[in-house]
């Protein structure tokens, strides 16, 4: 070869390579094994998927290929996930952390109902939490934290005229999570546990009479259909959903390659989940009530109750006398301590005083 050819050559590599992120040319080849959140609802089309099959494919320069699906695709109960996660069935799993909390009660902390109404709270309670959840992942389900995003705040579909929260009592009403069924009962009305795929035909039936669940995936899964009257007061907090990697996969893993999934998990994932969980609040109203322009779809007519200042005062009164203590029974001394100082700091509230 020509010298002057050759030193084209060696030029137009050596551009190429500088093109390639120098983390990426150092990842080794591996395939991933992901289940992801609810497939139907936005936080697993708009950012689990691209994330996982797009942006860390590409952010590795195609050496991480991962295989994707859902648990509710599997047919796996949400319960289940960090349980087949801990033992190695995939590699990376997805859930609702108020699934799982039957298995780890600490993580009810993690979103407790009222304490954040706004996303910028809310990301704060989280960020708080973050260790704690570390920890209790990886002791109670060996795995590795990723990710914790948000759906967005849990709010109540009712079939029936509602006007406040005091006309919850006596109704039979579905909760999102354990605490927020606490919080139900010491309103006088009846917590319902029913999966999130059998609220609209129990709405029909007179099963129950109201439903909590994320603004946004109630309108995606058709709540509006079964239910006329929406509450915007977040009784069910914002259902975080965690996703983490089998500890023994991610000791295997080059370090290079921990460090480009925690990242990007982070950066591509995660973040931009928290972003856009504010302007998707004001689209989901828009999309329930007819009242604004909806981003998802056609817009439904539900009648839209916002909380009077009467209804926030009470709600903090349960929260703090009853919810609260409850949860501090069972999730024991130590991680109330470890609550009171992240999560308690954070939003200003201390348990037990």
């Amino acid at each position: 070869m020509h010298k002057s050819r050759r030193l084209a050559v060696a030029l137009l590599a050596a551009t190429t390579l500088a093109s390639v992120p120098a983390l990426a040319q150092e990842i080794e080849p591996v395939t991933l094994a992901v289940v992801g959140s609810w497939s139907s609802l936005p936080l697993h089309k708009n950012y689990e998927k691209p994330f996982w099959t797009e942006a860390l494919p590409e952010a590795s320069a195609d050496a991480i290929t991962v295989e994707l699906t859902t648990f509710d695709q599997m047919g796996v109960a949400g319960g289940d996930v960090y349980r087949l996660l801990g033992d190695g069935v995939f590699d990376v799993g997805t859930t609702v952390a108020d699934y799982i909390v039957g298995d780890a009660p600490e993580l009810e902390g993690l979103d407790v109902p009222l304490l954040a109404t706004s996303v910028a709270d809310a990301h704060k309670m989280v960020e708080a939490a973050w260790p704690m959840v570390a920890d209790v992942v990886e002791d109670r389900f060996n795995a590795k934290l990723l990710t914790i995003a948000p759906y967005p705040p849990q709010v109540v579909f009712c079939k029936g005229e509602v006007k406040s929260l005091a006309d919850l009592k006596g109704k039979k009403v579905r909760g999102s999570g354990r605490m927020t069924t606490k919080f139900l009962d010491a309103l006088g009305a009846e917590g319902v546990n029913i999966a999130f795929g059998e609220v609209p035909g129990a709405l029909e039936r007179g099963v129950v009479d109201c439903a909590i669940t994320g603004s946004g995936s109630g309108y995606s899964a058709g709540w509006w259909e079964s239910a006329d009257h929406l509450m915007t007061l977040p009784l069910g907090g914002w259902d975080p959903v965690i996703s983490a990697m089998n500890l023994d996969k991610w000791n295997e893993l080059p370090a290079a390659t921990q460090e480009l999934i925690a990242s990007k998990a982070k950066s591509e994932l995660e973040t931009p989940a928290w972003d856009a969980a504010a302007a998707a609040l004001e689209g989901d109203i828009a999309c329930l009530t007819g009242s604004g322009e909806c981003p998802l779809g056609e817009p439904a007519s539900m009648t839209l109750v916002e909380p009077s200042a009467e209804d926030v005062a009470t709600a903090e009164d349960v929260l703090k006398t009853v919810v609260l203590p409850d949860w501090a029974e069972r999730a024991g001394p130590d991680a109330v301590a470890r609550w009171n100082e992240t999560v308690g700091k954070a939003v200003g509230v201390t348990i037990g005083e």
